[in-house]
């Protein structure tokens, strides 16, 4: 069921736009633990981005669910349950995008329990996760324009 039109290009301005965050954050992925805490403005600069990146997540997939779906769901879990019931990504994204809620929830409202550590092992071993939700949204697009188009 179709509601609306899905906002194609706003999406695809939500995605480059967690592209270029994830390209801020790069860089920290390949250094050493050590040289990541050695300088005090890394674990703030990498919970920015990281942050405005989930919000962007959820944004697209809040956008996708109203537009194709009709859903109210606000909340990031619901979200990201909901994109795996109605086979917007897979299952397992699914489970890993909760987890990601999760984490947001805990940088928003409860950030004086954020360690440094924590940033440092998401920013080396969480950033495709972004990227694998990234080629998911894109193939559900494409999918959703072949449909429209027939």
């Amino acid at each position: 069921m179709v509601i609306s039109s899905l906002n194609i290009p706003r999406v695809l301005d939500l995605i480059r736009l967690i592209e270029s965050y994830l390209s801020e954050l790069r860089p920290f992925s390949s250094t050493t633990k050590e040289v990541f805490l050695s300088d005090k403005k890394n674990p703030p600069f990498v919970e920015s981005y990281l942050r405005r990146s989930l919000e962007a997540v959820f944004d697209i997939g809040r956008h996708i669910l109203a537009k194709t779906y009709g859903s109210k769901a606000v909340e990031y879990k619901a979200i990201a349950k909901e994109l795996g019931e109605k086979g917007v990504i897979t299952g397992e994204l699914t489970d890993i995008l909760i987890e990601m809620a999760g984490y947001r929830n805990r940088m928003v409202h409860f950030y004086k329990e954020v360690t440094p550590g924590e940033m440092y092992e998401i920013v080396t071993k969480h950033l495709p996760d972004f990227d694998r939700v990234i080629r998911e949204f894109v193939s559900f697009i494409r999918t959703y324009e072949a449909k429209k188009g027939s």
